[in-house]
């Protein structure tokens, strides 16, 4: 029973962490053709929501950073994913980067979601890095360039 519940919760983590890469990707073109216009922090982050189709209370869970990234100095998104704090009181949208950038210019994304393992007790449930609320978290990085007419 151990060995199927690890495989079921193996098989529930690649789905959610594949629909959430595949609702970047969609909320991402979007966002590069900046198509009507560039969205708004939270208006990105319906569109992931509303592309992942599996994942429970997902405006809630997903927290998105994006910022513009030197082509000449080549640096990265700086430090671990910015996770939602679900003991903050606060409203996370002030503690994110978000920044549409400009024309031509390199830009990254990284999506943190978390969520909570179907059988904590299990195997791989046990191996899962959680945090004080028993979630985990899945990271997806993607980077682009704006589209010259924005």
């Amino acid at each position: 029973i151990a060995i199927f519940l690890s495989a079921f919760e193996a098989g529930i983590f690649m789905v959610r962490n594949v629909m959430l890469e595949r609702a970047t990707d969609l909320a991402v073109r979007n966002l590069r053709l900046g198509m009507p216009a560039p969205p708004t922090y939270l208006q990105f982050k319906q569109q992931i929501c509303d592309n992942t189709l599996i994942l429970e209370d997902c405006m809630n869970m997903v927290q998105v950073e994006l910022q513009p990234v030197s082509l000449t100095a080549w640096a990265p998104l700086s430090g671990d994913a910015n996770c939602i704090d679900q003991a903050a009181t606060i409203d996370p949208i002030d503690s994110t980067t978000f920044l549409g950038g400009g024309n031509n210019e390199l830009m990254m994304v990284r999506i943190c979601a978390k969520f909570t393992p179907m059988f904590p007790t299990t195997t791989l449930g046990l191996k899962m890095p959680v945090d004080d609320f028993g979630t985990y978290s899945l990271v997806t990085t993607t980077a682009f360039v704006n589209e010259p007419s924005r």
